[in-house]
């Protein structure tokens, strides 16, 4: 009897395992899944006591084009808030045609909803990178919806033959356009210029 119910005991907790090991399988399955379409909500996954990560990295991949990449020395993330705070970034958006406008920052704050990244706001030494111009600000807004990057605070233009200071500048990149706002100054070497727009690799228009 005393073997019997040895037996049966020894087979419960077999079972038992059992249960838990399917279980636990499928829940790290469909994490893992979410997290696949998903890449922010790998944070939400995060213990208390992790919350400071080291070397960032997080990208968005749609319809398997990757739309942006974004790296960093270190992220700290707020739960309540969905936010995260990003040490160094640099952040990269690619177009359909897979040209790059490279961001970096001392820093960078990403606002977050409940499936991606809502809204982006880098500071600190902003420079971006895009279409043979080299933008210069203290602040660049990332908006995802709009494809569009928003420096608020003056900022500067230097490209091949042209030299732009305005107020506030608005980067449209998948259309490939730099606007200037207010109080614009510029410094223009026509010879320059007209050499690189007729390069094939001619840089974006600016409109004022």
């Amino acid at each position: 009897m005393r073997k019997a119910r040895r037996s049966i005991l020894l087979a419960a907790i077999l079972i038992s395992l059992t249960a838990i090991t399917y279980k636990v399988t499928d829940i790290l399955r469909r994490v893992h899944k979410e997290i696949k379409a998903t890449p922010m909500k790998a944070l939400d996954y995060l213990p208390e006591s992790s919350l400071r990560l080291k070397e960032f990295h997080r990208a968005k991949i749609e319809d398997g084009r990757k739309v942006w990449e974004l790296f960093g020395d270190e992220a700290s993330y707020f739960k309540e808030q969905k936010e995260a705070l990003i040490k160094k970034p640099r952040f990269y958006y690619y177009d359909k045609k897979g040209e790059v406008a490279e961001t970096i920052g001392n820093e960078a704050l990403l606002y977050l909803n409940e499936k991606e990244l809502e809204r982006m706001e880098l500071h600190g030494d902003v420079q971006v990178t895009f279409q043979g111009y080299i933008l210069k600000s203290e602040q660049a807004n990332y908006l995802p919806a709009k494809d569009q990057i928003v420096l608020p605070n003056r900022t500067t233009v230097v490209g091949e033959g042209i030299e732009l200071e305005g107020a506030r500048m608005e980067v449209e990149i998948e259309d490939k356009k730099v606007r200037l706002v207010r109080a614009v100054k510029s410094k223009i070497e026509p010879e320059k210029l007209a050499k690189k727009k007729n390069s094939p690799s001619s840089a974006a228009p600016i409109g004022g």
